[in-house]
C-alpha cells in the first residue's frame, strides 16, 4: 500500500511542536493541532528525549542584518571595505572576512550571507562530560547504583567543594542520556533511574492534579449485569487496543456472545480520538447490538461519559491489571497479530482495509463456538432475537 508522504516539518512547526510539549500538550494533540501523524511528531520528540533544545540566539558581537545591508549597499556604491567598515564603526579585517566568506565583492548578498552566518553559527557545543573522563565514569557508576541525578549532582559538588571542573547539574545528567546524539552516556543507564521512560517528559506534562492515574465515574465490572457475564444476551462488548510502531493503535470490539470482531481506525490514543472513533463505529449497528462496553483501565477511554451519550451503551472498566476479565478481547486481540505483528506501523491501514481483515476473522470457524463462524453465529443470535 502506498501512502503518500506528507513534507517535512518546517522550522515554524518545530518550534510550535516544542512549544505545545513544553506546555504539557500529549504528542497525540500535537500531531492534531498539526495536522500531522503521531509517528512524525513522535520521533521529532524522540530523537531528543523529549528535551527541548535552547532557543537560538545571535551573538551580540556579530553582524546585524541591518549592518550585512549597509555593506551590500557600500560595495554596489564601489566603497572599498575600509570605508564601509569605518562607517559601521567595525574593524576592517571584520568587514573584509564578511565579504571574502561569502561571495566576494560581486556575489556578496546581505540575506544570504545573514543566513549562511546563522547556520554556520549551528554546531554542537561539548558538554561537560564529554571533555571529563574522570567525571563521566563517575556519574556512570552511580547511575548503576540507581542514584538518581539530582543526587549525583549534589553528591559531586560536596565531595569536589572546590574543584568545581567535577561539578555538574542534574539536568546535564538527564541531557545526557536522553540526547544519545551526544554520545556521553550509554543508553542502557536509563535503566536504572527510577521512572523508567524512554524520553523526558515536561514539568507541566506531570500527572500531578490531571487526574490521569484515574477515570472519572468510572464503573467497575463488578456492577455489570450478570447477564453479561453467562453470555445470554447479545451486544454486550469487550474493547481494548493493539499498538503498533511509530506510537500508532488500532481500536478492537468483540461481541461477547457471538465473538463477532470489529476494527476501528483511531488517529491517536488520545480520548478524543477514541471516544469519538468508538462512537461512530456502534452507532452503526442496530440497538439491539449496542448493550454495553467493557474496557481496560487505559485513559483513551476517560471521555466514557461521551461515548455513553451518542451510544446509549453502558461502559465498564476491568480491575487494574486484570485482562483476563476481557477475556475474549485478549484473545481476538493475539488471533489479529497473525495479520498485525508486533512491529507493525498501524496508522497506514484505512477502515475500509481493517473492515476486510475483520471479515476474515469473522469468518474463520471458531471451536469455542463449535466450529460456527462468529458471522454465522451473529446472524443466528439476531434470527433469534427478531423472533423471539
Amino acid at each position: 500500500m502506498k501512502r503518500q508522504m506528507k513534507p517535512r516539518l518546517s522550522s515554524v512547526q518545530k518550534s510550535e511542536i516544542w512549544k505545545l510539549w513544553r506546555d504539557g500538550e500529549s504528542q497525540s494533540g500535537i500531531a492534531r493541532a498539526l495536522e500531522r501523524e503521531v509517528g512524525s511528531v513522535h520521533r521529532f520528540i524522540a530523537k531528543r528525549g523529549g528535551i527541548a533544545p535552547p532557543p537560538r540566539t545571535r551573538s551580540r558581537l556579530g553582524l546585524t542584518m541591518s549592518e550585512r545591508e549597509t555593506i551590500s549597499r557600500g560595495l554596489s556604491a564601489g566603497s572599498s571595505a575600509r570605508s564601509i567598515a569605518a562607517n559601521l564603526g567595525r574593524a576592517a579585517s571584520t568587514v573584509s572576512r564578511e565579504i571574502e566568506r561569502n561571495g566576494g565583492r560581486l556575489k556578496y548578498r546581505a540575506y544570504d550571507a545573514d543566513a549562511a552566518a546563522f547556520e554556520r553559527a549551528l554546531r554542537p557545543k561539548p558538554c561537560t562530560l564529554a571533555n571529563n573522563a574522570r567525571l563521566r565514569a563517575l556519574v556512570a557508576n552511580k547511575l548503576k547504583l540507581q542514584w538518581a541525578p539530582v543526587q549525583i549532582s549534589g553528591w559531586l559538588k560536596r565531595e569536589f567543594r572546590v574543584n568545581k571542573s567535577m561539578h555538574l547539574s542534574h539536568e546535564t545528567i538527564y541531557r545526557s542520556l536522553y540526547i544519545q546524539a551526544r554520545g556521553v552516556l550509554k543508553k542502557e543507564l536509563m535503566a536504572h533511574l527510577r521512572m523508567n521512560r524512554v524520553m523526558r517528559v515536561p514539568k507541566t506534562g506531570s500527572t500531578s492534579g490531571q487526574n490521569r492515574g484515574e477515570i472519572i465515574d468510572a464503573v467497575s465490572i463488578s456492577e455489570r449485569p450478570a447477564e453479561v457475564e453467562d453470555r445470554a444476551v447479545p451486544g454486550h462488548w469487550e474493547g481494548d487496543l493493539i499498538s503498533g510502531s511509530h506510537n500508532s493503535h488500532i481500536a478492537t470490539l468483540v461481541e461477547r456472545q457471538s465473538r463477532f470482531v470489529m476494527l476501528v481506525k483511531v488517529n491517536g490514543k488520545d480520548t478524543l480520538s477514541v471516544v469519538s472513533a468508538l462512537s461512530k463505529q456502534m452507532k452503526k449497528l442496530p440497538k439491539e447490538l449496542r448493550q454495553t462496553l467493557t474496557w481496560d483501565r487505559g485513559r483513551e477511554l476517560a471521555s466514557h461519559k461521551d461515548f455513553t451519550i451518542a451510544t446509549d451503551m453502558a461502559v465498564y472498566f476491568c480491575d487494574p491489571r486484570s485482562p483476563w476479565q476481557r477475556g475474549s478481547n485478549e484473545n481476538t486481540n493475539g488471533l489479529l497479530r497473525q495479520y498485525f505483528p508486533k512491529g507493525t506501523r498501524l496508522d497506514g491501514y484505512s477502515q475500509a482495509e481493517l473492515t476486510k481483515v475483520a471479515k476474515r476473522l469473522n469468518e474463520r470457524p471458531r471451536k469455542t463456538l463449535d466450529f460456527m463462524t462468529p458471522a454465522s453465529k451473529l446472524v443466528q443470535i439476531m434470527g433469534v432475537a427478531s423472533t423471539g
